[in-house]
Parts: C-alpha cells; sequence; structure tokens
C-alpha cells in the first residue's frame, strides 16, 4: 500500500524505499517498445523463467530531483543517465530505450509523484531509480525475449549516515570487477558482489569498503557504492582513478569539470596507489546516492591512514559539494544542458 506525503518527516529520512502512488512501465517484445505509460502496482508478475533472475539481465540508474527555493523541481543531466542505461544494455544484449522517452518518463514520473518531492532546505531529495529486466520465458543461457522497463521514486536522506562528515573507509580483499568484465556497466551483478565486503566492513564500524585494481591490489579503484577521489597536498590537484572497470560516473564527470573550471583545479584522472596515500589532503566518495562523502581515513591492512582533514571536511572537498547542490537546487547557475524542470 502506498504511503501519503503528509505521514512522511523529511527531515528525518534514512535511505530507504517507499511504494509511491506511481511508477512508470515500458514492455518490450518482437523488436518494439510498447503500452508505455504510468502504473499503480509496485509488483510485476513475470515469468519464473526469466532471465533476470538466472543470467543477470538487470540494469539500472539512480537519479535524483531537487525542489529548489523557487519550488520548482530539477532533474541533473538526466541524458548522461539515458546514454548509461543504454551504454549498460549494450553490454548485456538489452534493448535499448530511446533517450528521449527515458527522460520523458522520468519526467512523468517526478510529476505523478510530485507531492513526495521533499522541500528545499529538509536535506532531503527526490531519489529516481530506472530499471530494466529481462523476461518471458527462457531457460537457455542467452538474452531473453522480453523485457520490462521501469521507473520507480521515493524521498530519501543522506546514504551515509551523519550526512556531509567524514567518514572512516577499509580497504577490502574482495574484488569489485574482473578486468574486462561488467565493472562499467550498472548491472545487478556487481552490486550483488559487493553486499558481503560491504556488510563485512560495516560490522567493524566502517562506512564503506575501498577496492583496490583486481590485477595488482595496488591502486584503488572505487569505493564500494560510488566513485573516489583525492586531493593532492601539492598544487590541490583532483585526481580520480582511471580504469575500464570502473562506472563512469555522471557525478564524477560533472565534478570533473567543477574543479578545474569553477574552483580552478587541475584536474587528473589516474593512478591513486594505496601505500601513497600521503601525498593527499583530501579524499571522498562521490556518486548520484553519496553526492560528495568526506572521507577522514583509510585503513589499508589493519593499518589507518589519516587524511588532513580526517574530523570534518577539507576546504576545497566542501567548496566542490556546494558548488555541486548549488547546481542541483538552483541556487547556482548551472553549465548548459545540466539541469532538466519538471514541468
Amino acid at each position: 500500500m502506498s504511503i501519503d506525503a503528509k505521514d512522511i518527516n523529511f527531515e528525518e529520512l534514512g535511505f530507504g524505499y517507499m511504494d509511491l502512488p506511481y511508477r512508470w512501465r515500458a514492455y518490450w517484445k518482437d523488436g518494439q517498445w510498447y503500452k508505455e505509460g504510468l502504473e499503480e502496482s509496485n509488483m510485476i508478475p513475470v515469468s519464473e523463467a526469466s532471465t533476470a533472475f538466472h543470467y543477470g539481465q538487470n540494469i539500472f540508474e539512480g537519479m535524483k530531483a531537487y525542489r529548489g527555493q523557487d519550488d520548482q523541481i530539477r532533474l541533473f543531466r538526466p541524458d548522461e543517465n539515458a546514454k548509461r542505461l543504454n551504454a549498460s544494455a549494450r553490454r548485456l544484449i538489452m534493448p535499448e530505450y530511446p533517450e528521449e522517452k527515458f527522460i520523458e518518463a522520468v519526467k512523468e514520473t517526478v510529476k505523478a509523484n510530485a507531492d513526495f518531492v521533499p522541500p528545499y532546505g529538509s536535506g532531503a531529495t527526490l531519489y529516481i531509480r530506472p530499471f530494466m529486466i529481462g523476461t518471458g520465458d527462457n531457460i537457455g543461457v542467452g538474452p531473453a525475449p522480453e523485457y520490462i522497463f521501469s521507473v520507480f521514486v521515493m524521498p530519501v536522506g543522506p546514504y551515509f549516515k551523519g550526512g556531509f562528515g567524514t567518514s572512516k573507509f577499509v580497504t577490502s580483499e574482495y574484488d569489485r570487477a574482473a578486468p574486462h568484465g561488467t565493472g562499467a556497466a550498472k548491472v545487478a551483478g556487481n552490486y550483488g558482489a559487493s553486499l558481503k565486503p560491504g556488510k563485512d566492513a560495516k560490522s567493524e564500524g566502517y562506512a564503506d569498503v575501498v577496492y583496490l585494481d583486481p590485477a595488482t591490489h595496488t591502486k584503488i579503484e572505487e569505493a564500494g557504492s560510488a566513485n573516489f577521489f583525492v586531493i593532492e597536498r601539492d598544487g590541490h590537484k583532483f585526481v580520480t582513478p582511471a580504469s575500464p572497470s570502473i562506472l563512469p560516473s555522471i557525478t564524477k564527470k560533472s565534478i570533473l569539470y567543477l574543479a578545474e573550471n569553477r574552483l580552478g583545479l587541475p584536474v587528473e584522472e589516474g593512478d591513486i596507489f594505496i601505500d601513497d596515500l600521503g601525498r593527499y589532503e583530501e579524499a571522498g566518495a562521490m556518486g548520484t546516492a553519496a553526492v560528495i562523502s568526506p572521507i577522514g581515513s583509510i585503513t589499508h591492512q589493519g593499518e589507518e591512514h589519516k587524511f588532513d582533514y580526517s574530523d570534518q571536511p577539507g576546504p576545497l572537498t566542501t567548496a566542490l559539494y556546494k558548488e555541486l547542490t548549488g547546481i542541483q537546487y538552483g541556487d547556482k547557475e548551472a553549465p548548459e544542458g545540466w539541469v532538466v524542470m519538471v514541468d
């Protein structure tokens, strides 16, 4: 049963699911999408032989809608999410959902649930989850005969407890993705593999894990649920890992631009060696859910490395956070095409 917006305390939200009144669905069969529109049930009846259950044909995106001080609702770079979903679809031999239809589906779902977009200043946002699954009867290893594309939404608070404050991370002995595997696609299997290391880290008091490169285990690749960055002490260079198995984050792409063009920082996508963290004064995780989450320390093989700003967010991380969120909420001027209004 869906919830009533009047019953929600937006300022005390965690990051959890809610059954809102409307979601978008589209169905694919015989080479075309059909029956596209809003539905009310949060249940999807599908065949027990669907490839989403057996062979991992399951891709998704993460986005947010923001209510500005002017009470207008904004989307942040939805065209980039559409492109990434289709890149994931191509990797798993799934049909693409046209970019213009993707953006329209997101807008219609947000509009239909507009009462649940948190008010400006509450610290909460409307999280948007577009996804596609393989359905139909297919028990042989191969692509599905049918597919469902859907978009559902829910209001959420900060992904990491404590909001914009520093957190402790720990490296993992597990690999997030294999070289030449599906690390660059947003597929469900990548996240299923991350559940145990993430649970282990949290049980030891850490916010999340940091994954090293699977080939050598010497370089940082990603945080458990977000991309990773550091800021060099000398020259304040903004550095984020480069690897073909890293998910191409829209938040990372945006922050690289903002660091260089708004803050005047040198930027680099390159190697960050786990035994060379002393070069860096600030560190953080960045992604749609995490936004920018400062990392105060990383523990590797039992040794904790504290960054210069281990107890509070550093000045450059803070400036990037304010620049990014200012654009998302409409408080700062956005680069052309970054913000799409929900009419």
